[in-house]
């Protein structure tokens, strides 16, 4: 009988943003003061009809990424869950998501 890997939602603070990934690894890292977050989990590349441009711009910021060793006061929280949802960028200070690409602005 195999038995699944756990899988963790990570929410942590960055430049003024609230990132929200999904990671196998979850454990206090070697250096003092530091979260250590691996194996991070994105859906595969092209798969689906509808491409997440917050998914998309995640992979490619943490495409060359093995381990990430967060502040601890940066980790807002970290969850142990039954299955990933999507990942999401928040802004900290009223928590809204922001769209990853550029939109129009606004007309007056």
């Amino acid at each position: 009988m195999r038995t699944a890997k756990k899988l963790y939602k990570v929410t942590f603070l960055h430049l003024g943003k609230s990132y929200e990934l999904y990671a196998h690894q979850v454990a206090s890292s070697a250096l003092w003061g530091f979260i250590e977050v691996g194996e991070l989990v994105f859906e595969p590349a092209g798969e689906g009809l509808v491409v997440d441009p917050t998914e998309e711009r995640l992979r490619e910021e943490f495409k060359d990424t093995r381990v990430l060793h967060l502040p601890m006061q940066a980790v807002v929280k970290v969850e142990e869950v039954e299955r990933k949802g999507a990942l999401a960028i928040r802004d900290a200070a009223d928590g809204q998501k922001i769209t990853p690409f550029p939109l129009p602005p606004k007309p007056r």
